[in-house]
């Protein structure tokens, strides 16, 4: 089960075990020290948890829709890429730990085969703005990290006219996760208000998640009693990690065990960068102009996401977007750039972002806007455009769109209705979700295999409506499509002009 409170949206949720009591707040703003031998809730894959290519969570989910599974593991589990929790019972209950619940933690009766995972937070910093230097970082550890740069991406540009906000980021090869918060205080040197964000750095955006209300408890305290870093301190001891050797690049290492049902396997990924219901917000929030999204996102184009803070409910947009793009079919998407989820940004880095081919971010500073050489696909609120002439039929909504919206629609209603009725909850809607643009990718791409491996390579109007694409509007994008992935057929598509 999932609660939130009625403070910030999207900001305050934790997971409660299913028919267990409530568990007991949190420490305020403080940390318990656990020894290494202690675990945290929900751990997951030190990947960078994106990848569409073979052994990415994209492959393992291939043999659950086409229940091709390992016929000595398919009658119970499915295995996935980064996104179970290697340490729930094998029922699948989540648990909490001492941190999280501030008493000891319950071992359990029984207990799937573990992956023992490290805990890899290589820093963690307090960043305040000063009014005479701008955003600054006061403290870190170590004290010798590179965090050039981390007092913009932690402290959001606007960030002054909000309360407190969360902010996921790139800092080089590593992912960063800080929480903001804004506290009206008298005094003229701080001009009536104090602004700090304390965050952390890891190589895995998955393993951020679980620290949320940590951040959020010490960017309180640091606001309440600045310059007291003990608990910082503490936690960092517990939780630091080896850096990599070599260039530091982000690993994409896979755990090896198993977990019960495709429902349970990805539920956990969904809670890794947002609660439960983002993507129903992603779809409401969007409308048709998601299925544009998805096809600029099966394209690898550099998508940039504008709006003002907060940014923590933009993160998922990013979140979102990516989880558009996932391909299951072995083979595909090998060759084609990574989808890379920057999450937020600013102008810091643009000498970055020059250098990539493909990516999906967001970003608070409306001069990006003009930046046209970082971006190919520009959104703004609900209004996606882009400024490449080719890319302009992407932006029309064609029959075949509306129909995969309106079936992606009749989907939801029916699983909100077995879950009221039938009270059957062995599905969700981000389960829905991402099966159902999986499945949609899936279909393109295995008929494309099919006609690039058939004798005369000829994909007719046929083909395209069997892909689910309008054999008029859709050429544009299937043309594009083929280029981008390197797949060898022949298009014949009638000319419309033409009797």
């Amino acid at each position: 089960m999932v609660e939130q409170s009625d403070r910030a949206p999207l900001l305050d949720w934790e997971e409660i075990p299913a028919g267990a009591p409530a568990p007991a707040p949190p420490p305020e703003r403080g940390y318990v020290s656990r020894g290494a031998n202690c675990r945290a809730l929900g751990s997951t894959a030190p990947g960078t948890g994106w990848s569409t290519s073979p052994g990415g969570p994209g492959a393992f989910l291939s043999a659950a829709v086409s229940g091709e599974a390992d016929s000595a593991a398919s009658a119970e589990t499915v295995r996935l890429g980064p996104c179970w929790d290697a340490h729930s019972p094998v029922k699948g209950e989540s648990r909490l730990t001492g941190w999280e619940t501030g008493g000891p933690e319950k071992e359990p009766a029984t207990s799937v085969p573990e992956w023992e995972e490290k805990d890899q937070i290589v820093a963690v910093f307090v960043v305040t703005f000063d009014t005479r230097s701008g955003n600054i970082v006061e403290w870190c550890l170590p004290q010798d990290a590179d965090l050039v740069g981390v007092e913009f991406k932690s402290m959001a540009s606007g960030s002054h006219t909000i309360s407190s906000d969360f902010i996921y980021f790139r800092k080089g090869s590593y992912f960063g996760l800080a929480c903001f918060a804004n506290m009206p205080v008298e005094s003229a040197l701080e001009r009536g208000a104090r602004m700090k964000s304390v965050g952390i750095l890891s190589p895995s955006y998955t393993l951020l998640y679980r620290y949320m209300h940590f951040l959020e408890n010490q960017v309180r305290h640091q606001l309440e009693s600045p310059g007291h870093y003990t608990q910082l301190e503490a936690f960092y001891e517990d939780k630091k990690g080896v850096l990599p050797i070599g260039n530091g690049a982000a690993t994409s290492l896979q755990p090896v065990h198993w977990l019960p049902s495709i429902n349970r396997c990805m539920h956990p990924e969904m809670k890794i960068t947002h609660p439960a219901g983002c993507m129903s917000q992603f779809i409401k929030f969007f409308g048709e102009q998601m299925i544009v999204l998805w096809k600029f996102a099966l394209l690898r184009k550099r998508i940039l996401i504008f709006s003002p803070p907060p940014v923590g409910v933009v993160c998922y947009r990013v979140y979102g977007c990516c989880s558009l793009a996932n391909v299951s079919l072995p083979g595909i998407g090998v060759s084609v750039p990574e989808f890379r989820p920057f999450f937020y940004i600013n102008v810091a880095d643009i000498e970055v972002l020059e250098n990539e081919v493909s990516y999906v971010a967001c970003t608070t500073e409306k001069i990006f806007e003009e930046k046209k050489g970082l971006y190919d696909v520009y959104v703004d609120n609900q209004n996606v455009r882009t400024h490449h002439e080719n890319l302009q039929p992407l932006l029309r909504i064609n029959g075949a769109d509306r129909d995969k919206y309106r079936k992606l629609s009749e989907q939801r209603q029916m699983l909100l209705y077995s879950q009221e009725v039938d009270r059957d909850c062995s599905s969700n809607e981000e389960d829905l979700f991402i099966l159902f643009f999986m499945e949609q990718n899936n279909r393109i791409f295995q008929i494309l295999s099919e006609v690039s491996a058939s004798q005369d390579k000829t994909l007719t109007e046929e083909h395209m409506r069997g892909m689910g694409l309008d054999p008029q509007g859709d050429r544009s994008f299937l043309i594009d499509l083929l280029e981008v992935y390197g797949i060898d057929v022949m298009l014949v598509i009638d000319n419309p002009c033409c009797p």
